[in-house]
């Protein structure tokens, strides 16, 4: 594949600023899902010809394009359409769902077309709003396999908390191009940043490559392998995160990858690296000493001394006390100390803060059984997470795979669980790693091919094998796809048959558990 770099970019180049000379660019915009009307929002905004191409259109984006200039070309996409060849874009701008083996995007670098994801156009109009000083917003990003989305809320906030104006953006939910053009302005915007929006991130040229404050990789494990193709291409583009960063790498000390990727980054000469994790910290790094999490990095006398930020025992107060919220929590407080946010105020956010729905979220308690829904757990890693919160649990899992092997999770945790009920339309993979790693564990499947059905019979059969004292935990390591509208559609039907069969006696437990890991 080509490069930007290879292109002849000449006005692409110039294009650095919202105020820059946009008019007339011609741009094919990929997609019309929220990122993509958000693209094509921004460009017809800017002056540019806009050409929306997608497979489908939501009819309340449909209906926008042509109030906002764009067009709409809709249809299938496994080949080129002549629409799109005949408007001869100067930029391709694709939604992130698109993947390198796609046609359209072949198309595109056979051409020489350039080819931008949505962060790199923010990147280059950043300047739209800007602050006090006139300097646009401080980027903060955020990636990792598992725990993206808890860190990105915990950074901002912690950064709200210490008086900066801070927006969580990006994969998050809000494209950063909404955040970018708000007209309130922040200080900065900490951006949440998929393994796909980093893959055309690496694509870019200098002129559309962030720059950011300060950057973190939360770890890496094999996820999104149908996208990316293989595993090294997956951990590249986690990779790129640390590029260009000016102040702080921050990286997981437990996992080896990340401390691989800051020392082969490309900086900003001066970056530091920051490490985390839930052991005794060495300068320069966050951890945790006896209960307490401190900070050895951002103090004058990091060498003798360290800074208190909170306490294990007051994050089990708040439900955020479980071991991979503890690590998502240091790494979002190394962040927020970058930007100078006070101790105290991390503490203060802390004792506030609640986790997102469906992870690790307990939604009963009955007769000694606790019921935790952590569908959210939608790969391996974020799976084992939870499985080391809550050893000896009645494990729901299974769903779509993603060309992730489940083999390693099973070996590693299965045999201790009590008991497998095995979800999912193709449930071999499953089994199979049972049979191999934890024949002695009792496996139960749902062959309910119904949607409405599914999770009544996983209820149904983890009563049948729960005993007081123990959890039933929805951990599937797996998309939901194959069988639900998303991780929240499965983790809501599985809250809703809990409910449903421990009835009014049930003892709501908090919602606020997390391992996301996203």
């Amino acid at each position: 594949m080509t490069n930007e770099q290879d292109a002849p970019t000449t006005r692409l180049d110039a294009l650095t600023s919202w105020h820059a000379d946009w008019k007339g660019l011609r741009v094919a915009v990929l997609g019309l899902s929220v990122t993509g009307f958000s693209v094509a929002d921004t460009l017809a905004e800017l002056g540019a010809e806009v050409l929306v191409v997608t497979e489908s259109a939501a009819e309340e984006y449909a209906r926008l394009l042509p109030v906002i200039g764009a067009r709409l070309w809709e249809g299938p996409l496994d080949v080129v359409p002549d629409e799109l060849v005949s408007f001869a874009p100067e930029v391709v701008v694709a939604s992130p769902g698109f993947p390198p083996s796609h046609p359209v995007i072949r198309w595109a670098d056979e051409a020489g077309v350039p080819l931008w994801g949505d962060i790199e156009l923010a990147w280059r109009v950043r300047d739209k709003v800007v602050r006090p000083d006139g300097s646009p917003a401080a980027w903060v990003l955020i990636t990792g396999t598992n725990g993206k989305t808890t860190t990105t809320r915990l950074a901002a906030t912690m950064m709200v908390e210490g008086g900066l104006r801070a927006a969580p953006c990006g994969n998050i939910g809000v494209p950063v191009l909404d955040a970018v053009r708000d007209p309130a302005g922040f200080d900065v915007l900490v951006v949440e940043l998929s393994s796909h929006q980093l893959w055309y991130l690496g694509r870019s040229a200098e002129a559309g490559a962030p720059v950011p404050h300060a950057s973190v990789c939360l770890n890496l494990a094999d996820d999104h392998l149908e996208w990316h193709g293989s595993f090294e291409a997956y951990r590249d583009a986690k990779a790129v995160v640390y590029r260009n960063t000016r102040v702080a790498c921050v990286y997981n000390k437990s996992d080896a990858a990340t401390q691989r990727m800051v020392e082969d980054a490309d900086v900003v000469e001066g970056a530091r690296a920051i490490g985390f994790d839930l052991g005794v910290p060495g300068p320069s790094d966050f951890g945790v000493v006896d209960g307490i999490l401190v900070d050895r990095a951002f103090l004058d006398d990091r060498r003798t001394s360290a800074l208190e930020l909170t306490t294990v025992a007051d994050l089990a107060e708040a439900g955020l006390a479980a071991p991979h919220v503890v690590a998502n929590i240091l790494a979002a407080s190394a962040l927020a100390r970058s930007l100078d946010v006070p101790p105290a105020a991390i503490r203060s956010s802390l004792a506030s803060f609640r986790l997102d729905p469906h992870r690790i979220e307990v939604v009963g308690v009955a007769d000694g059984v606790t019921w935790v829904d952590d569908s959210k757990a939608t790969n391996p890693h974020a799976a084992a997470s939870s499985l080391a919160a809550y050893p000896g649990a009645v494990w729901v899992v299974g769903g779509l795979l993603k060309g992730v092997d489940i083999s390693d999770l099973v070996a590693q945790h299965g045999a201790r669980v009590r008991a497998a009920i095995v979800i999912g339309v193709d449930r071999s993979a499953v089994r199979d790693a049972f049979e191999r790693h934890a024949p002695a564990v009792p496996l139960l499947e749902v062959d309910d091919a119904d949607t409405e059905d599914v999770m009544a019979r996983v209820v149904e059969l983890a009563a049948g094998v729960a005993v007081a004292g123990d959890t039933v935990l929805l951990a599937p390591a797996a998309a939901s796809f194959d069988q639900f509208r998303s991780y929240g559609d499965r983790g809501e039907r599985f809250a809703a048959a809990v409910r449903e069969r421990l009835g009014k006696g049930t003892e709501d437990g908090p919602h606020d558990d997390d391992p996301e890991g996203r």
